[in-house]
């Protein structure tokens, strides 16, 4: 039996196409000069997924919003902003920290991310369940390596707590104040335990089906906590590409990150087939996600799915296909 479709079904046709019946929940946007087309495959246009690590997009944004309101600068540190102590992740710059640069870890070892990881490969549980003063424990042993690119979910987590004790606000105020509510984003939001899920927030599922809790948790919000619609989604890919949206300039790459890529704030710049595309994917235990944007050609696509394997050819393919004809 197929999925029931909603929105643009040619839009929602090619979703099923690219994604096959191994997703059989899913949604999709495109976004260009002409309009904005959105479409789910088993889900309504406002039912809520986990976007996964397009959070740090979001903290990206964040980071440059809060330079242009003078709140920070690149070279604050987390110790300024943060009650770290006395100890090596208090030197550690914000810029150095949006560009994944900071020689932090992926993980602190004090989270035991092994055991963490084998807990939710057998039994679907969250790994990322931390309070804030949670995480700044964990913190207080971390050795610092090189400041060369490693993706770091540590870093970001206390980039967006960073910014937000700089705001005094909590990190999930602090998206909904600047980036949610101007943008009209009513299906966003940063769930800190599974009590704050709205009513429509879906469950996610392992690639074979099995169910998955949902990540909530404080400290994970900042890089992979966030969760939306496709409606908003496509409500903040409009704004990225028309330049509205807060923080616009976290876009623009200031450094590299190897095999040709470049990032900014968190979005990461690389070249395909002599396009420029600034884009970036998530994954939670049982979602996936994909944003990408063709600045050149005023278009956009989003890909959200609630099953966890990976969509991001499907949004390189679609991104390509829409491009291309909205140059022709």
């Amino acid at each position: 039996m197929s999925p029931t479709t909603h929105g643009d079904q040619q839009l929602a046709t090619r979703l099923g196409e690219l994604l096959g019946p191994r997703r059989p929940v899913a949604a999709a946007a495109v976004v260009t000069s002409r309009g904005v087309r959105v479409a789910g495959r088993g889900a309504g246009l406002d039912a809520d997924l986990e976007i996964g690590s397009i959070s740090k997009g979001f903290t990206g944004l964040l980071y440059a919003d809060a330079i242009a309101r003078g709140e920070v600068d690149p070279g604050s540190t987390l110790g300024e902003l943060l009650p770290l102590g006395d100890v090596p992740a208090a030197a550690v710059r914000l810029d150095a920290l949006s560009t994944h640069r900071s020689g932090l870890p992926r993980l602190p070892r004090s989270a035991q991310p092994l055991r963490r990881s084998i807990a939710l490969w057998w039994q679907g549980t969250n790994p990322y369940g931390e309070d804030l003063p949670g995480l700044l424990d964990q913190v207080r042993d971390v050795r610092l390596g090189r400041p060369t690119a490693v993706y770091s979910n540590l870093g970001f987590e206390l980039l967006g707590h960073a910014l937000a004790s700089a705001a005094h606000l909590p990190y999930a105020d602090m998206v909904r104040e600047r980036i949610t509510t101007p943008l009209g984003m009513d299906h966003t939001y940063v769930p800190t335990r599974p009590e704050e899920l709205q009513e429509g927030a879906l469950a996610g599922t392992s690639r074979s089906g099995r169910p998955r809790e949902p990540w909530t948790g404080e400290a994970i919000g900042p890089a992979g906590g966030i969760r939306s619609s496709i409606t908003d989604m496509a409500r903040l890919t409009a704004a990225l590409l028309d330049g509205s949206c807060p923080g616009t300039a976290a876009l623009e790459p200031v450094a590299p990150l190897g095999r040709g890529a470049r990032i900014g704030a968190a979005w990461i710049t690389i070249e395909v087939k002599g396009r420029s595309v600034v884009w970036h994917n998530g994954g939670t235990g049982g979602f996936r996600s994909w944003i990408g944007l063709d600045r050149e050609a005023s278009t956009g696509v989003v890909i959200l799915s609630a099953t966890s394997a990976s969509v991001d050819r499907h949004g390189f393919a679609l991104l390509a296909e829409h491009a291309v004809n909205h140059d022709a």
